[in-house]
């Protein structure tokens, strides 16, 4: 028998119960959260998909870690099991625990960056670039043309473009101190990056006398995708085609909470030893012993066996295909939506669907607002709220308008997804709003956090 029907790749043992709220309780909501999701009280929300970092179920087999886990304050078992484990994942020589990945973005830009620095990458989600820009660096995106146009196909949507970065690394290269790249490329999609475009960042980092950091939180789907899209991989596990991209980088960041498949918990690893001795000073200042980092022994535990399970086939067919039912559902229905489908979650094209809301009204706001008001499913704006505001306080429209819907890992069903997908079509297919909103209080950094805003309809 060759299945048609992709099966998730394990059994229901524990179950949570989801509040049914009304249209109006809903509406009473929003207002009281200054019509910003993040501030809705998650007891509100029915389908929970505002993020899938942290929001996943762990196995049986590391709530079972879990009860390993040794608490000793400095040379815990847990933290030798773990180091042993992403050593053996990424051939990294040092490992450094941290509670999560802005916190590993933050020591290692903190030791790293100087003001009037460059840091390149294809796309940098939020916390990335907040950290380079406190150093008074320039966080500079240099995805190739293709990752811009959500419509558009193409099968590593996330690749740097080379071109870009030899301009920039020739031309500004002393102002250049490390490159970046993120797997996959959250801010434009979920979108992998190849195989051979990953060898290209090499290379130039090698000709121009660069170390190349990836930000790697989930590099078990970007695997995925080489696996399966890249010519001459299919042959190749996941975990094989991972390693390989490991031993290509000179360190990298990690939330584990995405492919760690943890609930919290995160590393900074890397070769360079005066880098890395730096680090681990700054990390005993703001973050614990680096035999802990931040995290308990039974954190270290879930993370080092979610490392494992995470490059399983079974698990990773199943993960892309969930993304994949909902998109193309979508797309039958022609909902604008950033295609192909990518690693952990739909993106619709909120200027797409509204084209008549400027940006800096945010349409994806008035979109996710939309979708919880209708159906109680919170998603999370990546547009102009998000990334429309420069260093310098001038705000400029986003390269995309976007609206987030992020699947946690081994969370919701199938009939969840049906019920997901049914509520973006009763939205896209209803009256639109004829304006967006504007914004009422909110901080200069990371403000799509915590910002208030209003209709501007009234």
């Amino acid at each position: 028998m060759e299945p048609r029907t992709i099966i998730e790749p394990f059994r229901i043992k524990s179950v949570e119960a989801v509040r049914f709220t009304t249209r109006e309780e809903r509406a009473a909501a929003l207002r009281a959260a200054g019509y910003n999701l993040f501030r809705l009280r998650a007891e509100d929300v029915l389908i929970d998909l505002l993020t899938d970092s942290g929001t996943g179920a762990m196995s049986a087999a590391q709530w079972g870690a879990v009860m390993q886990g040794d608490e000793s304050y400095a040379g815990s078992r847990s933290f030798y099991r773990f180091e042993a484990v992403v050593k053996e994942l990424t051939g990294l020589r040092h490992v450094i625990p941290t509670h999560q990945g802005r916190a590993a973005e933050r020591i290692l830009f903190h030791c790293a960056l100087k003001a009037g620095d460059i840091v390149p990458n294809n796309n940098h989600f939020d916390t990335t670039r907040a950290n380079i820009e406190t150093e008074d660096a320039e966080a500079r995106d240099l995805v190739i043309p293709e990752g811009r146009v959500p419509a558009l196909l193409h099968p590593f949507k996330g690749n740097v473009d080379l071109g870009a970065l030899e301009r920039l690394l020739s031309t500004e290269g002393p102002r250049v101190p490390l490159v970046m790249v993120t797997i996959t490329n959250n801010s434009g999609g979920g979108q992998p990056v190849s195989l051979e475009n990953l060898r290209g960042v090499r290379a130039l980092c090698d000709r121009y006398r660069k170390p190349l950091f990836l930000d790697a939180c989930r590099f078990a789907e970007n695997a995925w995708f080489i696996h399966t899209r890249e010519a001459g991989m299919g042959d190749r596990s996941p975990r094989d085609i991972a390693r390989e991209v490991f031993a290509l980088c000179d360190g990298c960041t990690m939330s584990a909470k995405k492919d760690g498949m943890a609930n919290i918990g995160g590393f900074l690893a890397l070769n360079d030893d005066a880098l890395a001795e730096r680090a681990r000073n700054l990390l005993i200042l703001t973050e614990g012993f680096p035999t802990y980092g931040g995290l308990a022994g039974y954190d270290l535990e879930a993370v080092a066996r979610g490392l494992e399970e995470v490059t399983d086939p079974h698990y990773l067919r199943y993960r892309a295909r969930s993304i994949e039912y909902v998109v193309d559902k979508l797309v039958a229905a022609d909902v604008p939506v950033l295609r192909p489908a990518g690693g952990h979650a739909i993106y619709l094209d909120a200027r797409g669907l509204w084209p008549h809301i400027p940006p800096l009204e945010y349409p994806g706001v008035a979109l996710a607002d939309a979708l919880y008001l209708e159906a109680g499913v919170r998603s999370v704006e990546i547009g102009s709220l998000m990334f429309g505001m420069r260093p310098d306080g001038v705000e400029v429209p986003a390269a995309m308008e976007l609206v987030r819907l992020a699947i946690p890992r081994r969370v919701y069903t199938q009939s969840h997804m049906d019920y997901v997908a049914e509520a973006v079509l009763s939205v896209a297919k209803g009256k639109p709003p004829r304006r967006g909103y504007r914004i009422t209080e909110a901080p200069k950094v990371l403000r799509h956090f915590t910002a208030r805003l209003e209709p501007l309809e009234g």
